[in-house]
């Protein structure tokens, strides 16, 4: 009877140990992607800070090039 309690003793340590071993690997595993995503969570944000945005430039010339041309044909209205 001994020797079969011993058997599940070291069934029991080595199944606990192959348990915690998998914990820790999941754990590595999402330790890791997370590490991933906050670098790539940063340099999205540094990018959003340094790269200028362009478009509202082009958007305030357009306005006032548009502007511009709704002023030349008042004045051309007025001149009449």
């Amino acid at each position: 009877m001994s020797d079969r309690m011993e058997e599940l003793l070291t069934r029991m340590n080595i199944q606990q140990t192959m348990d915690a071993k998998a914990k820790r690997t999941i754990l590595w595993v999402l330790a890791v992607i997370g590490g991933i995503a906050a670098v790539a969570g940063i340099s999205y944000i540094v990018y959003r800070i340094l790269n200028p945005d362009y478009l509202e430039d082009f958007d305030e010339d357009f306005d006032e090039d548009f502007d511009d041309f709704f002023e030349d044909e008042d004045a051309v209205e007025e001149d009449e």
